[in-house]
């Protein structure tokens, strides 16, 4: 008796299953399947429900172009379907929803619906018009949002002084805000100006119109979603057929943001810009533990030239984490070395070898040349991109610090050229001023930020901590004895290293010497390129340093174009750099 009551209870509950489908009428199923897709933004599944009309009067592309610009016009974040469609008057249906948005807080509203009868046995669609590309609209009426943005928020420095201040409103162009350092604070803080078209529909969805003065550089950029504060405005239903603002569907108070810290050092700002002066260059300045960023001038952040030798810190550090080398592994002393038949010289010609201490003290390519090759590309690689390079370097307006591939990298010139800073590799003062860091801080690269207040990212770790500690000791032989000695400052120990990076060769047949100065640029094995490093104008100078070396407090990356040799003239002026860091007590 009982499995026949349990199959007799079973029919009853399909049949009221059954029964409860079979109520619910098809107007409303429609309206119900339209509304769900439209909350998924299945843009496909909606336009399969609208009749033959409709159809005729839009492409799927445009149908769902229209209601993704629906969707960014009000702010909207996350849309629900929040109960059963209901049957109004005229034969329309209403579903209600919820709509969350980042600009005016969670609306419920409802979605009109008119479904329309079709031939027969093609069963029933909505009747779709552009009134239907967002919820609360009636017929003929469109979307559209008016916002302003509140005034723009003050950016302080890492003491609390102001940096940067006052209203944007009428700007034309791009423009500095005002700041009591002047022009010592211009490249740190950078501009605001229009929005660029690239951030154009992000910064709609986020209620900022296209005609809003935003960040567009510097910390002004970095920190623009923080400065600029909430906008305040209303989202409105317009009637085509009757004049004036619309209907409010919703609307909201603009709201000023919080003055901000930077970790930005009004000192330390001032002695860079003023040891670059009128330099084409960029110097960066960083606390090596947190990343946090001290200074920025000239074009520090952006701006991507070879490296030269600051590079062979990661080739050292590749070689000793490796075991290709240790520091009092020797080598022959010669004026160049020769790969794939071409040479590369040492600076002026000179004779260097010995140990690899010294070598990396005196900074001599025909000892790295060779050590690159036998690291090899893909160690090589990997460890630079462990130091940062091929990597996003997290700063908005930076540049990103490349080198190919390691597939890419055919060959001992290549990976040779590549290994003293040349070849194809870029890089940023930043990015120098990073792999010093990451060396400073036993091997763990920190992640660059201008803020201050917030907790600093994790670190990545780039090398092993011992032999961050080798790297570091050989860095400081460089300011002690070899190329960086006028970067030396009395009673700190300095580490440091110089960079002179070939910006032209000139070529001619296979045999022929490569390079005269600290690194050399070559075309390829078929070829061979006499340097042209004695005219300052065709080399880059470079110099990546930390202080104190054993209790690290600043790093300075160092970069002036077309200016000579790294150790002539970058080592003095991160040396200016390093003492106002530690007259600060930038820690």
């Amino acid at each position: 008796m009982l499995p026949v009551l349990a199959l007799a209870g079973v029919s009853f509950a399909v049949g009221a299953i059954v029964g409860a489908h079979a109520s619910v009428p098809a107007s409303h199923a429609l309206a119900s399947k339209f509304v769900a897709a439209w909350a998924r933004s299945d843009y496909g599944a909606m336009y399969s429900e609208i009749d033959a009309s409709s159809q005729r009067g839009t492409t799927p592309t445009a149908f769902a172009s229209a209601y993704r610009q629906a969707l960014i016009t009000a702010t909207a974040t996350h849309l629900q379907v929040v109960g059963k469609p209901s049957d109004q008057p005229e034969g329309i249906v209403a579903v209600p929803v919820r709509v969350h948005t980042s600009l005016f807080g969670t609306l419920a509203l409802r979605f009109m619906l008119k479904v329309a009868a079709q031939n027969a046995g093609e069963g029933e669609r909505i009747a779709w018009s552009r009134s239907l590309l967002f919820p609360g609209l009636l017929a003929e009426e469109r979307l559209s949002r008016t916002t302003t943005l509140p005034r723009r928020a003050t950016l302080l420095a890492r003491d609390g002084t102001v940096l940067a201040e006052g209203s944007t409103s009428g700007v034309l162009g791009e423009q500095t805000r005002s700041s009591p350092l002047g022009e010592l604070a211009s490249a740190v803080i950078g501009a605001v100006g229009p929005v660029a078209p690239a951030r154009r529909q992000a910064l709609e969805a986020q209620g900022v119109e296209p005609d809003a003065i935003v960040g567009v550089s510097g910390l002004e950029l970095a920190f623009d979603d923080r400065l600029r504060g909430t906008p305040g405005g209303e989202l409105l239903a317009q009637s085509q057929r009757e004049a004036g603002r619309g209907r409010v569907l919703a609307s909201a108070v603009a709201r000023p943001a919080r003055a901000l810290r930077s970790s930005i050092s009004p000192s330390i700002q001032r002695a860079a810009v003023t040891a670059l002066g009128g330099q084409l260059g960029g110097i960066v300045a960083m606390e090596p533990a947190t990343g946090r960023i001290l200074a920025v001038a000239g074009i520090g952040l952006n701006g991507l030239q070879p490296p030269g030798s600051t590079f062979k810190m990661i080739t050292l550090s590749g070689v000793l984490q490796y075991g290709v080398a240790n520091p009092r592994t020797t080598f022959q002393y010669a004026s160049y070395s020769t790969l794939d038949g071409v040479r590369l010289n040492n600076a002026n010609g000179e004779n260097c070898g010995g140990t690899l201490e010294l070598a990396f003290a005196v900074s001599c390519n025909s000892v790295f040349a060779p050590l690159g090759v036998k690291l090899g590309a893909a160690r090589l690689v990997s460890t630079a991109e462990r130091f940062g390079f091929n990597h996003d370097p997290g700063i908005a307006g930076a540049g990103e610090s490349t080198l190919p591939v390691a597939s890419a990298i055919q060959g001992e010139l290549a990976v040779g050229s590549t290994a003293i800073g040349q070849g194809q590799v870029l890089a940023t003062p930043l990015e120098m001023a990073s792999v010093a860091a990451t060396i400073a801080d036993g091997g763990r690269r920190p992640l660059p930020t201008f803020d201050q207040a917030s907790a600093p990212a994790p670190t990545v770790r780039a090398i092993s901590a011992p032999v961050a500690r080798t790297v570091r000791r050989l860095m400081t032989a460089v300011v002690r004895l070899g190329t960086g000695t006028a970067a030396a400052i009395p009673g700190v120990v300095v580490a440091g290293k110089t960079g002179t990076a070939e910006l032209k060769t000139q070529c001619s047949s296979a045999g022929s010497e490569a390079g005269a100065h600290e690194e050399s640029h070559t075309r390829g094995a078929s070829e061979a390129c006499q340097g042209t490093s004695s005219e300052a104008s065709n080399t880059d100078a470079w110099f990546a340093a930390f202080a104190p070396a054993l209790h690290p407090r600043v790093v300075v990356g160092v970069l002036l174009v077309k200016d000579g040799a790294g150790g002539t003239t970058a080592a003095p002026v991160a040396r200016q750099v390093l003492e106002a860091g530690l007259q600060a007590g930038a820690h």
